[in-house]
């Protein structure tokens, strides 16, 4: 099996799951039909959260950019099912998006039209501008925060249909060469209906929020080994060459490190039992701060890692793969882009922050 292919596995103590040995979507528009058709049980805390873990994985090492484009569907799929609304959003017939970032300005606000939108609560009508939407033009919906407009320390978040005339993408530059395929532009909303999913501060209590963050860290993972797959052809055709070997060792270390750490995290969150299906209860306290600090840990630890491969793959390798194979010059930018969404020495510092509250941990 080619190594752009080839499963990435955080254990090996079972075969690969059947998604893993099918065709991988060569496109974002590929990745974003077949995930339309994908379990409804690909969530985390579901008892296969390494099975997801390496699905995204695995992507990321295929293409960064497919890998990017199916994580935050996936994540919306697992929202709504907590949140107890698959069924009546029709979520198992769209492609969505998670649009929760905030920016310097007036923020997106939400005001309640009195109307009936289908269960019996008041429809929603949205207003405003929401930065950094991905793929808004390619998508069919999108669950979105925003601050409700007769308390504005309140907020919700609501499902709307990116499809509506009301909803429109705004024209701005995407100047990164990484990422191409993946836009996060602004999005204007004028008066368009929205339905409530969960009131207040759900989505960030809800259970799973921190274990939806670690799934990101595994796109970053796979991508950092689409790297370093391509070092180790490097190293293979020149198995004498002992500076190569080195590169190839320290990369090695590294991305053993990362795999151990998603394998264990993939472990406790499937054991903590936190999920729940039809629920908006949030999670004990105690146990939504293990999961922020187990979150924190394994996104900074594999973050470095890609980091480190990065770089250790780039003096290894030289300025050659980088100008002349498009494969790999596509994937160093765009695990470049795509790993700072770790804030790195601010997530440092916020980790340290809620460890220096209690016992030392170690």
């Amino acid at each position: 099996m080619p190594d752009g292919t080839r499963p990435v596995r955080l254990q090996d103590t079972s075969p690969p799951p059947d998604l893993l040995l099918a065709p991988l979507p060569a496109t974002v528009p590929d990745a974003l039909r077949a995930a339309v058709a994908w379990p409804g049980d690909l969530r985390p805390g579901a008892g296969s959260t390494a099975a997801l873990w390496e699905l995204l994985a695995t992507l990321g090492a295929h293409d960064l950019a497919v890998a990017r484009a199916v994580e935050p569907h996936l994540d919306a799929r697992a929202i709504l099912d907590q949140a107890g609304r698959t069924g009546d959003l029709d979520a198992a017939r769209s492609t969505w998006g998670v649009y929760a970032a905030e920016g310097p300005g007036p923020a997106l606000t939400a005001t309640a039209d009195g109307a009936d939108d289908g269960d019996g609560d008041g429809g929603w009508l949205l207003d405003g501008t929401k930065p950094w939407c991905s793929l808004a033009g390619d998508l069919d919906a999108a669950l979105v925060t925003a601050r409700l407009s007769d308390d504005d320390a309140r907020r919700g978040l609501f499902a709307v249909d990116l499809r509506a005339p009301e909803v429109r993408p705004v024209d701005a530059p995407w100047s990164a060469r990484g990422l191409a395929e993946i836009p996060s532009t602004p999005v204007r909303f004028d008066r368009a209906r929205a339905t409530l999913v969960a009131e207040g501060a759900w989505y960030l209590d809800r259970p799973g929020f921190w274990w939806g963050a670690i799934g990101v860290a595994a796109c970053w993972f796979g991508g950092a080994v689409g790297v370093a797959r391509r070092l180790h052809a490097h190293a293979a055709a020149r198995p004498d060459d002992r500076l190569l070997a080195m590169h190839l060792g320290a990369v090695d270390e590294r991305l053993t490190a990362a795999r151990v750490v998603l394998a264990d995290a993939a472990a406790r969150v499937d054991a903590s039992g936190a999920a729940t299906r039809g629920g908006v209860d949030p999670e004990p306290e105690d146990v939504r701060a293990a999961g922020r600090v187990l979150a924190k840990r394994v996104r900074a630890t594999v973050a470095r890692t890609c980091e480190d491969v990065l770089r250790l793959a780039g003096h290894a390798l030289g300025p050659g793969p980088l100008t002349q194979e498009p494969a790999h010059a596509k994937r160093v930018a765009d695990l470049e882009v795509y790993v700072r969404q770790q804030h790195a020495e601010r997530d440092d510092a916020s980790l340290g922050g809620l460890l220096a509250g209690g016992p030392a941990p170690w």
